[in-house]
């Protein structure tokens, strides 16, 4: 087996481009950081946090020879790379994958963590891993300095009693912390988080979410304009998919104002997911509505819904990227029935509409203003 090196690591089944990486320094100065914490370990004490492509996973395994390594990543595209990679580089069944939870981080005493950009998601992480870590855990968290705050220093002094930063190295930088504080002193915090807010149209939902969960429990600019104009999406439809579904808000007013309306909220993320179980729920609905993690709904049969709603993002990880966008719109195409509506909304700077037709069918704006445009393709 040839030797193991992170540059032979691929982003796929992410979006995949000549400056799109999937290894940066941030990867590399978290396993030199942990190198000698990761050689005391014992099999089964080291976990991985928001391990991107499988850097930190396969590089404490490759390079620093632990071995049965737990991982949490909160996006299957995540899973799925850190699978491939796996494959690729001879290391299958060196690792498991699971939830944020007591089982993942149980006994753990050293976490690997790429810092989240939310301080609610590093918020979350903190206390799970203060909760069910070894009393003697050690926490190497990195990120891009240019992403980093003083407040995530607050964040993770929350919940441990020694946050230490390390000197930075090629515009990334470590945050060691260590020495959680005693379960009596920790802050009550019950995630999902939830809270009361007004649609357009004056109705009252409640929005849960979990930290990592795209714009928290606000409705962001974007899904306000979308609800604003959904009443005209395909009436006669039966089936519903809410692609992207964040935290479960479109899907779960579909299913509040449509009740003959079955809809799958699926999203990448677990947190999102999460959400969207817990915001259907909160507001009576979760009869109706069936949440799934999956990447670009790959598990949704093909052909076999009548709507897709979509608020696709407009970044790939910290980069503004549209690659995304159009492997949603791709997989639209493939779930939506012939004659089903696809109806998005965009940032109208983006002119979206050619990509829409192509992958989709006929397109027709339905509504724009300054710096939103919503339309809905009809599948050719």
């Amino acid at each position: 087996m040839p030797e193991f090196t992170l540059d032979s690591l691929r982003r796929w089944p992410d979006v995949e481009g000549p400056d799109l990486v999937a290894v940066d320094a941030t990867d590399r100065l978290v396993l030199d950081t942990a190198a000698s914490a990761l050689a005391a370990a014992a099999p089964g004490e080291v976990v991985t946090v928001g391990d991107r492509y499988g850097a930190l996973t396969l590089g404490a395994v490759g390079l620093h020879g632990s071995r049965a390594v737990r991982s949490h990543q909160d996006l299957r595209s995540a899973e799925l790379a850190l699978a491939a990679n796996a494959q690729r580089c001879g290391l299958d069944g060196t690792y498991t994958s699971g939830p944020l939870d007591a089982a993942t981080l149980k006994g753990a005493r050293v976490v690997l963590l790429q810092l989240p950009r939310s301080l609610d998601a590093l918020d979350e992480i903190a206390a799970h891993v203060a909760a069910h870590a070894h009393p003697e855990v050690h926490v190497v968290a990195g990120g891009r300095i240019k992403h980093m705050t003083l407040a995530m220093n607050d964040v993770l002094a929350r919940w441990f009693t020694v946050v230490e930063p390390q000197l930075a190295r090629q515009k990334s930088r470590v945050l060691l912390a260590s020495r959680p504080v005693a379960g009596a002193d920790r802050p009550t915090v019950t995630w999902p988080a939830h809270d009361d807010v007004l649609l357009p149209d004056g109705t009252p939902l409640t929005v849960c979410a979990h930290g990592a969960a795209f714009a928290g429990t606000r409705i962001d600019v974007g899904t306000r304009v979308l609800l604003g104009a959904l009443d005209g999406a395909a009436p006669g439809a039966a089936t519903a998919v809410d692609l992207g579904c964040g935290t479960g808000v479109v899907a779960t007013v579909l299913a509040a104002r449509r009740p003959d309306l079955r809809v799958i909220a699926t999203d990448g993320s677990a947190a999102a997911v999460a959400s969207a179980a817990a915001t259907a729920a909160a507001n009576g609905v979760s009869a109706r509505v069936t949440t799934l993690q999956d990447d670009a709904a790959a598990s949704v049969p093909d052909a076999s819904v009548d709507l897709v709603v979509l608020n696709p993002p407009f970044h790939v990880g910290a980069g503004v990227h549209t690659g995304v966008a159009h492997k949603l719109f791709d997989a639209a195409a493939r779930i939506l029935r012939p004659g089903g509506e696809l109806w998005t909304v965009w940032n109208s700077h983006l002119q979206y509409r050619p990509a829409l037709e192509r992958s989709v069918g006929p397109t027709r704006q339905v509504l724009r203003d300054p710096k939103f445009t919503v339309t809905a393709s009809t599948r050719s």
